[in-house]
């Protein structure tokens, strides 16, 4: 039974430029890469960091994975980003 992925976020602020923005926190995607086997979060992913990676989920994002990746994501600590379709 496949599942849906949607990647780690992170809250960041200021929003824009002035006062008034201080106050406002944007809700930002965090990709994540599997390089080796191992999976890590990545805030800003280079192009070749994403060329080198055996699998990456960009953030902001949601996939449909398998069966297989999904056990391999909970094992490397993203179930709770998990939901089974």
């Amino acid at each position: 039974m496949p599942y849906r992925f949607v990647t780690p976020t992170v809250q960041e602020a200021p929003a824009g430029f002035g006062p008034l923005f201080y106050r406002v926190e944007l809700s930002r995607g965090v990709s994540v890469l599997k390089v080796d086997g191992t999976y890590t979060d990545v805030r800003y992913p280079s192009q070749t960091e994403l060329e080198e990676a055996d699998a990456y989920y960009l953030g902001g994002h949601e996939y449909e994975v398998s069966d297989a990746v999904a056990a391999e994501l909970t094992a490397a600590g993203y179930g709770e980003y998990l939901t089974e379709i």
